[in-house]
């Protein structure tokens, strides 16, 4: 079957931010050309996260034209030939041309060109070395269309050289794979990623996290892992990882009943969590992975999660207070990891958490000012007997208004002057 040689550009490349920016770099026949993940995502129908364009310019030639259009210039990777163009409310990588003359697994030290086969070539995959023109005409050098269309994801040339460039290039060979990938990988490309599980550790942990993480959240994320898990690469960059595909295939299954039926989209933390399932140390994840104390409270959150099981949450009036417990994200992390785990029926879980969604925190009437009035000095009495008429009043359904909270104490108060 025949390759398109062009495709109908998408909205975004005729938007008028990315015509005032292809005039300033093109000026004088200039030629400018999107590449990469944009022009993959264009080819398939998809909106990139980003638009990446390359230009035979020099930085320093590329931030001219940007000041000469009056357009901002941000030297963002200077030396790699970046310069991030902001035509607001859009932002663009111009890049260019460039070929690698040394690199260590990590960092890659450059020499501009002007060749867009050499440019092409220094890539990672072949579906990721796609450039086109403002006009929607493609250019492939590496076989980047073959490859998209049959859904194979192949590292460009020698596969172990390109992961000897930058041992990032495994996890992303992963994660690509399951995104386009079909069928099963591509034997040479997955071997290349195996045999550098040893190397692995030259990543730093943010590298590895911003990977695992956009890995964990795909939707056939369990074949993913899978197959990192079989070559040995999950257990080099994750050695707590408990892999349970089925389990894990179900958590997927359910976070996307719960989206279909009203709910939140699927959430990555409770899929690193089952990933973890049994390790109660987030400091310990969170410090290999180098996560933000944002994201560690969020995972030690679902580490801590108490078990729930078959009936527990049934009833209205027992998971109205779970709710207030827990919280609605964490009551409805609990709820998919019990069903996941077949601790509790997949019905009721995934009902009661859609329900969460629209649930709205009841306000406890007293405070310590209350128990202070009461009688009673300061000290951890106060919040002792503060939190167990809180209790009374989320088993009895949070009902009780200000005056029976009140009342509720003062027969407290009387009980404590008999003993």
């Amino acid at each position: 079957m025949a390759l398109p040689e062009t495709i109908q550009p998408p909205d975004w490349m005729t938007a008028a931010p990315t015509r005032s920016l292809l005039a300033a770099l093109g000026a004088g026949g200039v030629p400018v050309r999107f590449v990469g993940g944009c022009v993959r995502d264009a080819i398939l129908g998809l909106r990139p996260a980003d638009i990446d364009i390359a230009t035979p310019e020099k930085p320093d030639q590329v931030i001219k034209r940007l000041e000469k259009a009056k357009l901002k210039a941000v030297p963002t990777g200077i030396e790699h030939g970046t310069v991030t163009a902001v035509v607001p409310p859009a932002t663009f990588q111009v890049t260019t041309l460039r070929q690698d003359v040394t690199t260590d697994g990590r960092h890659a030290t450059v020499a501009f060109g002007t060749d867009w086969a050499e440019d092409a070539a220094r890539r990672d995959f072949t579906i990721n070395a796609l450039y086109a023109d403002a006009e929607g005409r493609l250019y492939d050098f590496t076989g980047g269309r073959a490859d998209l269309a049959a859904g194979v994801v192949r590292f460009i040339g020698d596969p172990a050289q390109r992961v000897t460039e930058d041992y990032l290039r495994v996890l992303r060979f992963f994660r690509f794979h399951a995104r386009f990938g079909k069928g099963a990988p591509d034997a040479a490309s997955l071997t290349a990623c195996a045999d550098a599980v040893d190397r692995l550790d030259r990543l730093s942990g943010e590298r590895i996290r911003d990977e695992l993480l956009k890995i964990l959240i795909l939707p056939n994320a369990a074949d993913a892992m899978a197959l990192m898990h079989q070559s040995g690469v999950l257990a080099a960059i994750l050695p707590q990882a408990r892999l349970d595909v089925p389990a894990l295939s179900r958590l997927i299954r359910l976070q996307g009943a719960v989206a279909a039926a009203g709910g939140p989209d699927p959430d990555l933390w409770p899929r690193l969590a089952l990933l973890l399932d049994g390790n109660t140390d987030a400091d310990a994840i969170a410090g290999r992975l180098k996560l933000s104390n944002a994201q560690r409270l969020r995972l030690d959150g679902l580490l801590s999660l108490p078990p729930f099981k078959a009936g527990m949450l049934e009833g209205e009036s027992a998971f109205r207070v779970a709710l207030y417990r827990l919280g609605a994200e964490r009551c409805r992390d609990g709820l998919l990891l019990a069903a996941t785990r077949q601790a509790m029926d997949e019905e009721t879980a995934v009902a009661r958490a859609v329900a969460t969604t629209s649930w709205r925190r009841p306000v406890f009437p007293l405070r310590g000012a209350d128990i202070l009035a009461a009688g009673f000095s300061p000290g951890p009495t106060v919040s002792a007997l503060l939190n167990e008429l809180e209790s009374w009043w989320a088993d009895a359904g949070f009902a009780p208004d200000r005056e029976a909270c009140l009342q509720r104490l003062r027969e407290r108060v009387q009980m404590t002057d008999s003993e």
